[in-house]
């Protein structure tokens, strides 16, 4: 295959804009599209792009059928229907279910049987992005090769229009995902908890679920508005964490759960108003599910915390922990082809799989199954379970700036720089460096289990830096500051994007 090249020369604001396609090739990520728009796509791209997809469904022998959505920002309708014109130029059956979060989308594949599914989505990422989770082959998603392949047709010009394409709106998909989420599930014991959605999609879904399971819903944000008048809906971030705390402090709930800007990603705050990172969450839930499935395969990614290895609970029951690349597409591969329970990723993506769920990202389901953890432990509060799990210190995952264009060869030289300090003997916040992972960028595991990560976003043009001790919060601050010295040394690194 051809190396891709540019297409013609398109800038904003002139007569081609508006007909011929402009697309940035950085837009193409690992295992999803993300571009800002209309900077580095205009709706023509979006146009050619849907013609990419019709294009590799032929190519891989795929069945023309493929379900479509679109998530709640001002100008995603627009970004779908140029897509969707796209996909119908290949010769695509179109299923449009309409607004949706994306496990809303992905569940409409099993539901109306269809192969393929395009979710329009910037996911958690601010307004002014936008972007395209895909995928051919339920429940996963496109993964690099699919990516590398699906730029190389887009962008080379390698697609086909054909016929036989044509559009089908598919209404009542929200209701049959609701329907399917409670099931015949209804809370036993009083729980009230904040629903915190940032104004995004998820505020067309969680309210209700809780209601319609028991629980006693505290509202936070729940007000569709795709201008995100208080914060930009990611629960990842401080800012919509420490609102989520206020809410919980301020209304006695019993934990905040906070969703993401497309409702794949959840946060958890206690009731004590304590921010819970996913990753221990994940263990939380893993703990609850090993004794109802022991010997289970756990999946963490890379972010995570080392108790998922090293938990002696979760060891009681035989419980094997398997740490895999950061990503929702490499998250979702790794469970199907282990055959896990479940996945749990530090950027709030869980994959409940087995009995629970099919295996792809959805915040819903992990709320539904939170409230069942919890009425299974009726004596147990939600600070209760967190003060149960070994005490570690960790940090929010931070993103230095890193332009897309330089960031994987600038991981290069500071995973050779980490490399070559252990195999010289050397030390990382004062301890012995004991092993360097380097399946995902770099994760320098310590003598006494603490470590530190850095590797590149798939999805922004950023580094991610996350760290954690078993010791204390003053090792934790030596291992993230001998990490950014590291760091430091590549001028085309800027500033992070919080503090810690």
């Amino acid at each position: 295959m051809t190396a891709p090249k540019p297409l013609p020369a398109v800038t904003p604001n002139t007569w081609t804009f508006l007909r011929d396609p402009m697309i940035a090739p950085t837009g193409f990520r690992e295992y999803d599209a993300r571009w800002k728009y209309p900077d580095e796509i205009n709706l023509p791209g979006m146009t050619a792009l849907g013609l990419g997809i019709g294009s590799q469904m032929h190519a891989r022998g795929v069945e023309p059928v493929i379900v479509v959505a679109n998530d709640y920002r001002d100008y995603s309708l627009s970004i779908k229907n140029a897509l969707i014109i796209g996909l119908i130029q290949a010769g695509i059956h179109v299923r449009d279910i309409g607004n949706a979060v994306s496990p809303m989308a992905y569940f409409s594949q099993f539901h109306l049987d269809a192969p393929a599914v395009a979710m329009v989505t910037a996911s958690h990422n601010p307004n002014g992005w936008t972007g395209v989770k895909m995928g051919f082959q339920r429940p996963l998603t496109h993964g690099p090769e699919e990516m590398s392949e699906l730029r190389d047709m887009v962008l080379n010009g390698d697609t086909q229009e054909r016929p036989g394409g044509r559009y089908e709106r598919v209404d009542g998909i929200r209701e049959a995902y609701l329907d399917d989420l409670v099931g015949d599930f209804r809370m036993s014991r009083k729980l009230k908890v904040v629903c915190a959605t940032g104004n995004g999609t998820a505020a067309a879904f969680a309210p209700e679920l809780f209601e319609r399971i028991g629980v006693e819903v505290v509202p936070s944000h729940n007000r569709l508005d795709y201008t995100f008048p208080h914060y930009n809906p990611n629960p990842e971030a401080m800012e919509m964490l420490h609102d989520m705390s206020a809410s919980v402090l301020a209304s006695g709930a019993d934990f905040a759960l906070g969703f993401d800007g497309d409702g794949d990603r959840c946060g958890v705050v206690d009731d004590e108003g304590e921010e819970i990172f996913a990753d221990k969450v994940g263990v939380i839930m893993a703990r609850d599910l090993a004794r109802i499935y022991p010997g289970s395969t756990i999946v963490a990614d890379v972010k995570s915390t080392g108790l998922f290895a090293s938990d002696p609970e979760l060891k009681k029951y035989g419980i094997k922990a398997d740490y895999w690349k950061t990503g929702h597409s490499y998250m979702k591969r790794r469970v199907h082809e282990l055959g896990a329970l479940a996945g749990f990723e530090k950027s709030g993506h869980y994959f409940l799989a087995g009995e629970i769920g099919r295996g792809y990202d959805c915040a819903m389901r992990v709320a539904v199954e939170i409230c069942k953890l919890m009425d299974r432990n009726p004596d147990m509060k939600m600070s209760d379970l967190r003060k149960a799990l070994p005490r570690t210190w960790s940090m929010p995952t931070l993103s230095p700036w890193c332009a897309d264009t330089d960031k994987y060869q600038v991981l290069e030289r500071i995973v050779a720089r980490l490399v070559a300090r252990y195999e010289a003997g050397g030390t990382l916040g004062g301890r012995k460096i004991a092993d360097v992972v380097t399946v995902n960028g770099a994760r320098v595991i310590l003598d006494n289990g603490g470590w530190g990560l850095v590797r590149a976003s798939s999805n922004t043009p950023n580094l991610v830096v996350v760290c954690e001790s078993p010791e204390s919060e003053a090792e934790l601050r030596a291992i993230f500051a001998d990490l950014d010295a590291e760091i430091r040394t590549e001028p085309l690194v800027g500033d992070y994007d919080q503090s810690f």
